[in-house]
């Protein structure tokens, strides 16, 4: 093994107490996102402790810090996540809000911390060149919908994701590539080829409230609701297997007295495939369904679609960093790179939109992710190991004159050139409107 690398490895480990101290305190302490205040308060401690000039985000949580080696190259960004999912049912969430890190964001934080505290032992940055930006990002679970609008309405945050947020801050501004290692189950490092985007949907249908004993004179809004996602669930046959499209509707508001019909129903949902043109055309199957639902019992319906995540196409020269350091930190049958498609999302599609980037996972979870019975069982490998992996793959891709990074960069294949091209195309795909419109004589407009 290259000393490089070596004296990265025995940096990480030489913090692996306050990295695993690190995780649990988070753990027990879950917050959904833009809610991460506790957990930035404690890693922000943790960063100036070790002796980090911190650029906060001031009216979110969240913050990063950029460290420059003195000599010129390219510069990486290493994400780690802060947000908990909600899951009130886990026997560790938090009792009075239902927060659990069942995705293993925590790790990710603790991880991350491990690397910025190798990154300040003497002499490890003398073979990089280029600079280095540490992310503690805020909010990548797509949740709390309502919450979030909130925080839009008030001009507090323009994008629901959290490393979308930051983008349109400027806080990846100048960055060439970006990488993030999640949580993963078992003993595993793994990249894939990518993952699915997502438009976030949210439906509310109205009718009109009448005496649940004498219904002939109301329009249940709950009975449109349920014919929109029968609907929908008849069109799922016409998504090409190819596209790995997924709809998962639930009802937030279904009424709220049982001796009433109910007159305003609310649906929330996800409409996801492999590309931002093939989730586009899907989710207008999706509105016509919904559209001709509401007509078909006399309610009017309003939709509300916003930008969620673009597909993430993890770059497959960024990839094989991770099999070359995974590789001196586990056996080879337990490290795979570039293999499959997942059907998730995440924010770190945006990302990889604009730059190179990749986003493996590196093991150390049971259970079902994102389900009440997810665990971190080996806490050695989800933040100690991660971490390594993290410190090696910026000597992979810095080292020898950033010979890796320099080649990864000139041969990116990104889907647009700035951000500001971005911008302007996920803008486009967010709007609101009436999509039944109702004549003197009864005939319904459609608009989807």
């Amino acid at each position: 093994m290259d000393e490089l690398f070596s004296t990265l490895f025995s940096a990480v480990d030489a913090h692996r107490a306050e990295i695993l101290a690190a995780e649990r305190q988070i753990w027990k302490n879950p917050e959904p996102g833009y809610r991460e205040w506790k957990t930035h308060k404690y890693l922000k401690g943790l960063y100036e402790a070790l002796g980090y000039h911190l650029t906060e985000a001031g009216n979110i949580p969240g913050f990063y810090t950029e460290i420059d080696t003195g000599r010129p190259g390219p510069t990486v960004v290493v994400f780690g996540e802060m947000d908990s999912l909600i899951i009130p049912t886990h026997p560790e969430c938090d009792p009075e809000t239902g927060a659990v890190h069942a995705c293993g964001h925590h790790c990710q934080s603790a991880a991350l911390y491990g690397v910025a505290a190798a990154l300040k032992a003497p002499g490890v940055l003398d073979g990089l060149c280029g600079k280095i930006r540490l992310i503690a990002v805020p909010a990548e679970e797509l949740i709390e919908l309502d919450f979030r609008q909130s925080l839009k309405d008030q001009g507090v945050i323009r994008y629901f994701g959290g490393k979308v947020e930051f983008m349109y801050r400027g806080y990846l501004d100048g960055a060439d590539m970006a990488m993030m290692v999640h949580t993963g189950g078992g003993q595993n490092i793994g990249a894939n080829a990518g993952s699915n985007g997502c438009i976030v949907k949210r439906a509310e249908f109205i009718g009109r409230a009448v005496h649940a004993a004498g219904p002939s004179k109301g329009l249940n809004a709950l009975y449109a609701a349920n014919t929109a996602m029968t609907a929908a669930n008849a069109v799922r046959e016409t998504f090409p297997d190819s596209q790995h499209v997924r709809f998962h509707p639930i009802i937030t508001a279904g009424g709220t007295a049982v001796n009433s019909i109910p007159d305003s129903v609310v649906m929330e949902s996800q409409v996801r495939a492999n590309t931002m043109e093939n989730t586009a055309e899907m989710n207008v199957r999706i509105n016509r369904a919904f559209a001709g639902a509401a007509a078909a019992m006399g309610c009017k319906v309003r939709l509300s679609d916003r930008h969620g995540y673009a597909p993430r196409f993890n770059d497959p020269n960024f990839n094989l960093a991770v099999g070359r350091v995974g590789r001196m930190l586990l056996p080879e049958e337990q490290v795979r790179v570039n293999r499959g498609w997942e059907t998730g999302c995440s924010d770190m599609g945006d990302v990889s939109t604009v730059m190179p980037a990749i986003h493996p996972a590196c093991g150390g979870a049971s259970g079902t992710f994102h389900g009440k019975d997810f665990m971190i069982t080996d806490p050695e490998m989800a933040c100690v190991t991660s971490a390594k992996l993290q410190a090696g793959i910026l000597a992979d891709l810095l080292g020898a004159d950033a010979a890796v990074a320099k080649q990864i960069v000139a041969e990116k294949k990104v889907v647009y050139s700035s951000t500001a091209e971005y911008f302007a195309a996920v803008d486009k795909l967010s709007r609101e409107w009436d999509a039944v419109e109702y004549g003197e004589d009864g005939t319904a407009v459609l608009k989807y």
